[in-house]
């Protein structure tokens, strides 16, 4: 008996660190909050601050019966780049967008397409994949009626 109670007198109490456990697991939890932050950012953000930026007034209208493809959508800015698809809007919130993001209107083209809203428009350049800077110019291709 008294052997072994040399053996558990003998034998260290384990020592738990509480402090630097909570740390870690605040440490955690924050990194793991950020990481779905980003997330969301990068899913719906871009077109927020895009929707922000252009205002109320330049709400798209309806849809056109154009091709629906990268000829209306322009990338805009630095990193990251933010696509603002222009397929719809009317002609002066798309100039009105243009005046925000202080670039400048290139030439306006009127196109003849069927089924289309009138100075709606139906492309711009330079369009997607290229990226449009502050100063650089902007031309439009709208539809004639």
């Amino acid at each position: 008996m008294n052997a072994m109670n040399r053996f558990a007198d003998s034998a260290e109490a384990p020592d738990f660190d509480a402090p630097q456990i909570l740390r870690r697991t605040r440490r955690r939890r924050t990194i793991g909050i950020a990481a779905v932050a980003a997330a969301l950012i990068a899913a719906g953000g871009g077109t927020a601050l895009a929707t922000s930026i252009a205002g109320g007034s330049s709400t798209p209208a309806a849809p056109s019966t154009a091709d629906k493809s990268d000829a209306t959508i322009m990338l805009y800015g630095e990193n990251p780049t933010i696509p603002i698809d222009f397929a719809g809007w009317s002609l002066e919130g798309a100039k009105s967008y243009v005046e925000k993001t202080q670039t400048k209107l290139g030439t306006v083209t009127k196109k003849a397409v069927k089924g289309c809203k009138p100075n709606s428009v139906l492309g711009v350049s330079p369009h997607a994949p290229a990226i449009v800077h502050n100063g650089d110019t902007v031309s439009f291709t709208v539809c004639a009626g």
